[in-house]
């Protein structure tokens, strides 16, 4: 197997988690790219360019020339009657998010970018995933929020958490897409680049 380093371009604890799951060794790295959308960009082309700008912006930090190395990059949006929502960051407009997705499906469009280093290429995929939420109280959506304060998430909810108990069901390949990373279409893409999760 070719001698790889692989780096995740991302600060988030959700997606570190995430790729710990692969009980492979990885660095991460703070990517250095500006988010702000284009005008009249979609949801889809939002994410993927960002997820290949957030690769593409952290340096290959090896100093070994045999050495190859994959950067990983994510983001994603939450769409709620065709607007595009971001992190709540308070109490109330986590409320208010909440309300919003009361008793609809909301999607979710997460891209995913990996660059090899060495050949300067970047490979980009979407992935999208639904949730269809129960109908819920006022007073359900505040307990919710005082337990789990989802400040920091797109929709203001935690899935791997108590966040389940807000969802009629779920729809998608991959429940890791929701947290932030989708690790099916990861692993994908790391065994065209040669590189073996088993």
């Amino acid at each position: 197997m070719p001698n790889y380093q692989l780096v995740l371009a991302s600060t988030s604890p959700f997606r570190q988690q995430l790729l710990n799951k692969l009980a492979i060794p990885f660095k991460t790295a703070s990517p250095d790219f500006d988010e702000t959308p284009l005008d009249g960009e979609s949801p889809s082309a939002l994410v993927l360019r960002l997820a290949q700008g957030k690769a593409q912006s952290c340096p290959s930090d090896s100093s070994d020339e045999e050495k190859t190395t994959l950067i990983i990059g994510s983001d994603q949006v939450c769409v709620i009657d065709g607007e595009i929502i971001g992190k709540p960051h308070t109490r109330e407009r986590a409320i208010e998010q909440l309300r919003r997705q009361s008793g609809k499906s909301i999607t979710f469009y997460t891209g995913l970018a990996l660059h090899n280093s060495k050949t300067q290429e970047t490979k980009v995929k979407l992935d999208t995933f639904v949730v269809h939420f129960r109908q819920l109280t006022t007073a359900q959506i505040e307990n919710y929020v005082d337990k789990e304060q989802p400040f920091f998430c797109a929709g203001s909810f935690k899935s791997e958490g108590l966040g389940i108990a807000l969802f009629e069901r779920l729809e998608g390949k991959d429940p890791n897409t929701l947290v932030g990373l989708p690790l099916i279409d990861l692993i994908d893409m790391l065994e065209t680049q040669g590189f073996a999760v088993l």
